[in-house]
């Protein structure tokens, strides 16, 4: 499991202690709460690939940070 990924799951379960990590693969994991998934984040080499209701985002790992991506997931899913 890359590092980027350990640290953008253990910075989103202290922000969102209502959702659960389900774990697909090593560089592959979803955000679940209610046996519903709200997000998948995949570790692709230079990007991090999320998909949130079908669509995906791109994020590159040099800009963004996993607490900037952290950010964003928990203001989105603070939404719901």
């Amino acid at each position: 499991m890359s590092d980027y990924i350990n640290q953008l799951k253990t910075q989103l379960m202290a922000k969102l202690p209502d959702y659960k990590i389900m774990v697909k693969s090593p560089n592959v994991f979803a955000l679940v709460k209610d046996n519903k998934i709200y997000a998948i984040i995949k570790d692709q080499g230079d990007y991090v690939i999320v998909t949130i209701a079908g669509k995906d985002y791109k994020y590159d790992k040099w800009y963004t940070k996993p607490g900037h991506l952290t950010t964003v997931l928990v203001n989105y899913l603070k939404g719901k």
